[in-house]
Parts: C-alpha cells; sequence; structure tokens
C-alpha cells in the first residue's frame, strides 16, 4: 500500500493530467509528416516518449525547486516540501522516466535515438533557467515547442516549413501562458531573487507581454494550417482557441494578478486538442 501511495503521490506531483498541454502537438507533428494517420506502432512510441520525457522533466522540476516551494506559501504543501515523498522516490521516478523516453526514442528511429539526450538536457535544464534569465518562460516553450518537431522526426528524417511554424507558435503560446502562471508568485519570486517576468517586470506589463505572445501564436496556427493547406475546419479551430486565449485575458483583466481561473490548465489543455483534432479530420477526412 505504501508502494501505491507513492505512485499516487508521484503522478500528482508531476500533475500527469496536463500531459494534454504537449501531446496534441506531438500527433499533430507526426499527423503532418505522414499526410494521414503514421503506423500504430510509431504513434504508440511517440506516446511513450511524450511521458517519459514530460514525467523526467516535470519530477526533475520538482526536485530542483523544492527549496522554493518550501519557503512559497502557494506550494508549500506540495509533495516533496511536505516529505510526502522522498528525494530519494523522486530521483528514482526521474530516472526511470527518463529511460522510458530514450527507450522510446530508439524504437521510433536512429534520428530520433541521437537527439533524445539533447531534448532530455533541455528539458532538464529548464528548470534551472529562473535562477538567472526572464527567459525562463521562452525556454519552457521551447521544451514544448520540441513536442511537433519529435512527431514528425518519428516519422520522417526532415524539416518542414509548417511544423517549425507549428513549434515557433507552441513556443509563443506556451510562454505566454506560463508568464501568466507566474504572476501568482510575483512577490515571493521577487523577495527570493528569482528571474520570473512577473517579478522583473511586473504584473501590468506581464499581462500586455502574454498577450502579445498568445497573439504571436494564434499567428502562428493560423499559418501553419496555411502552409499544411489544412483547409476550413481547421481555420475554424484556430479561431476557438483564439477565442479561448481571449476569454483568458479577458478574464485575468478583472481578478487580482495573483488569482487565476481554476480551469486556467483545462482552457489551454482544449487549445491543444482543438487543433489536434481539426488536424486529423483534415488530413483524413476532407
Amino acid at each position: 500500500m505504501k508502494g501505491l501511495r507513492t505512485i499516487i503521490e508521484l503522478l500528482e506531483m508531476i500533475k500527469i493530467g496536463h500531459s494534454v498541454l504537449a501531446l496534441p502537438f506531438a500527433f499533430m507533428g507526426a499527423l503532418l509528416a505522414a499526410r494521414g494517420l503514421p503506423a500504430g506502432r510509431t504513434l504508440f512510441f511517440i506516446l511513450v516518449a511524450m511521458v517519459g520525457a514530460r514525467s523526467a522533466a516535470m519530477a526533475f522540476n520538482r526536485l530542483a525547486d523544492a527549496r522554493f516551494d518550501a519557503a512559497n506559501p502557494r506550494t508549500a504543501q506540495r509533495a516533496l516540501p511536505a516529505g510526502r515523498i522522498s528525494r530519494r522516490a523522486a530521483i528514482l521516478f526521474i530516472v526511470v522516466s527518463a529511460a522510458l523516453f530514450l527507450g522510446a526514442a530508439a524504437q521510433l528511429n536512429r534520428l530520433c535515438l541521437v537527439l533524445s539526450p539533447v531534448v532530455l538536457l533541455v528539458l532538464l535544464g529548464y528548470s534551472l533557467t529562473k535562477r538567472f534569465t526572464s527567459a525562463s518562460h521562452l525556454v519552457l516553450g521551447l521544451c514544448l515547442g520540441l513536442a511537433p518537431l519529435g512527431g514528425w522526426l518519428a516519422v520522417r528524417g526532415d524539416l518542414g516549413l509548417e511544423v517549425l511554424v507549428l513549434a515557433g507558435a507552441v513556443l509563443f503560446w506556451v510562454a505566454g501562458f506560463d508568464v501568466l502562471y507566474a504572476l501568482q508568485d510575483e512577490e515571493f519570486d521577487r523577495r527570493a531573487g528569482l528571474f520570473s517576468l512577473a517579478a522583473r517586470a511586473g504584473s501590468t506589463w506581464t499581462r500586455r507581454l502574454a498577450a502579445l505572445c498568445h497573439l504571436i501564436a494564434a499567428l502562428g496556427f493560423a499559418a501553419t494550417g496555411w502552409l499544411a493547406g489544412l483547409g476550413p475546419l481547421y481555420a475554424g479551430a484556430v479561431g476557438v482557441s483564439s477565442l479561448i486565449l481571449l476569454v483568458q485575458h479577458l478574464r485575468l483583466s478583472v481578478l487580482a494578478p495573483h488569482r487565476l481561473p481554476p480551469a486556467f490548465f483545462t482552457l489551454n489543455g482544449l487549445v491543444g486538442l482543438a487543433l489536434g483534432l481539426a488536424t486529423w479530420i483534415s488530413l483524413m477526412v476532407w
């Protein structure tokens, strides 16, 4: 029972449900590369690789930030600072997750295997960036922006313009909502000497820059559809996704800067799901 409780705590610690943020874009990359549905085996190992990579990155983030989490009232009850998970268990989970990612990459193709250690370095390295640069939000965006590139490379060994534009759009989409998320810890980050944009620029400019990131992302998602010839259904999904982002910013404009709607991650997850589903239908049906 203790082992089961530890596993449950680990899965809660890494917010396994938030995998929906990046996973649709990995599948989008694969769909665009194949111009349809790739082989089931390829999709399976993309899924395994994504789960392994994200689990390793999130667990390492919690481990690296445990000292800051313990000092922050908002995060003090997380599993590591609260003592519900040991550092040893967290490290073991990171090692197993990283091995899962590397093993899945090896099953995809040689190029994915060769690039997988570099990807892992970027994913783990992000957790240290807030200690020295306000560009940490863009680094997180890069981490998730690698998802469509990885999906594409799992299918073919080159890079098309449409997937590069998609990766850039994902980068700014993630950076935008991470900037907003950091508003919750503006005062703490300032006291702790951390380089979040909220701590350095203040809430007003932070929200403006987040809106700019999301505008760039919406344009990038639209450009992806145009370059890939995805048609009106995908264009509609871009419109819906843009509306979701707009509503999010409008809601934050009337809330206190440190309060995020309970559905913050759910709303952002719908962006990827809408675009991924529209891509699949556009390529398979229309």
